[in-house]
């Protein structure tokens, strides 16, 4: 079938992107679904920085590459062996789990380890392409592709949710709720009412915040842009700061999550982890990116330092229970979206990401 999406060109070009454009808006041709698979048509789509550093070049990915791995929309057909039924909403998540790797007997901790050689290869879960344009591939994005008004996925990634659950909730379940949400009741695990502390509310910042706000947790609110803070605070931090204002008050927190991606912020969170608490990182920073901490502090004080990849998550497991909170008014998802685009705009959304300014921008497709 002939579908429209979004193709990065090139990685690596010059900001603004609204200017250099390295994604093109135009159609491809998409084949049915096989084997355990589903075609899916698109309803929502989220801009997250997993998308933003493939085209930066922080995240190498083969092109052409359809981006997009947050999203949630409706089966319209499905192959051979799917037990999912033809109308069912369904959530995306970026990372298939095979359920038979070593990776995946870690219930969460490790990722799959055949999904994450299918989403570096821009493959799906089965070593398919079902994407085409002008008789040449254009490789999947983490599994999903979803900047698109149609995608074929792997039954193994997408997690099925009801009628009630708006596209715009499902979509962000599936990238900033898991991943961020699913560090702290997955990788951090606090005490009840202990102080957590959340440094860089972008998407999954803001996703744990509200996750540990939902939870009873008191939350410290770390971000250099003013307007993230005062939104925190709408959303339930007891405290905000920027990152100098943490730093030169002490400020310190027994839990303290680190979703910037950036090794400063790294420093800083583990800097501001109380004796005998936990440092969990979420953020994803170059490759070629260091920081420098203490060993001895580690020791001294009864450290641990935790790394959380899509918040350590089982999705068939943890976004049932976000969604729980969700329609108990606990976890208010709905208040993550900061703006609606149009596909068409994808290149200026990809510069209001790169600016900070946007916490989670969605892409309708009606």
């Amino acid at each position: 079938m002939l579908i429209t999406g979004a193709v990065l060109e090139e990685i690596g070009r010059p900001r603004p992107y609204s200017e250099s454009r390295p994604i093109t808006v135009g159609e491809l041709d998409l084949d049915g679904p096989g084997s355990g698979e589903i075609l899916v048509k698109i309803e929502a789509a989220g801009l997250c920085h997993s998308d933003l550093s493939v085209v930066d070049g922080n995240r190498r990915r083969p092109v052409p590459l359809l981006l997009g791995h947050e999203a949630a929309g409706i089966i319209v057909e499905r192959g051979a062996g799917v037990d999912l039924r033809i109308g069912q909403r369904v959530v995306m998540t970026f990372l298939p789990r095979c359920g038979e790797c070593a990776g995946c007997a870690t219930d969460g901790r490790l990722p799959c380890e055949r999904g994450t050689a299918a989403n570096g290869a821009g493959e799906l879960l089965g070593g398919t392409r079902r994407l085409q344009r002008n008789g040449e591939a254009v490789n999947h994005h983490l599994g999903v592709s979803a900047f698109a008004t149609h995608a074929v996925v792997s039954r193994r990634s997408v997690v099925t949710v009801d009628d009630d659950v708006p596209p715009e909730v499902a979509a962000v379940l599936g990238c900033a709720v898991l991943t961020g949400g699913g560090a702290v009741i997955n990788a951090a695990k606090p005490a009840p009412a202990q102080t957590i502390m959340v440094i860089g509310l972008g998407g999954v910042g803001m996703a744990a915040l509200m996750v540990a706000v939902a939870l009873g947790h008191p939350v410290i609110g770390v971000d250099a842009i003013a307007a993230k803070l005062e939104r925190a605070l709408e959303l339930g931090a007891s405290r905000v700061y920027s990152p100098a204002e943490a730093s030169e008050a002490g400020v310190t927190a027994g839990i303290v999550i680190e979703a910037a991606g950036h090794p400063r912020a790294f420093e800083l969170a583990v800097a501001a982890t109380a004796p005998g608490g936990t440092t969990v990182t979420v953020g994803l920073p170059n490759p070629s990116a260091t920081s420098t901490i203490s060993p001895l502090t580690l020791v001294a004080e009864a450290r641990t330092i935790v790394g959380s990849y899509l918040g350590s998550a089982v999705p068939e497991r943890d976004i049932p229970l976000f969604v729980k909170l969700w329609r108990e008014g606990r976890l208010p998802v709905e208040e993550l979206v900061s703006s609606r685009i149009a596909l068409a705009d994808i290149n200026a959304g990809m510069d209001a990401l790169a600016d900070g300014t946007a916490v989670r921008q969605i892409i309708r497709f009606e």
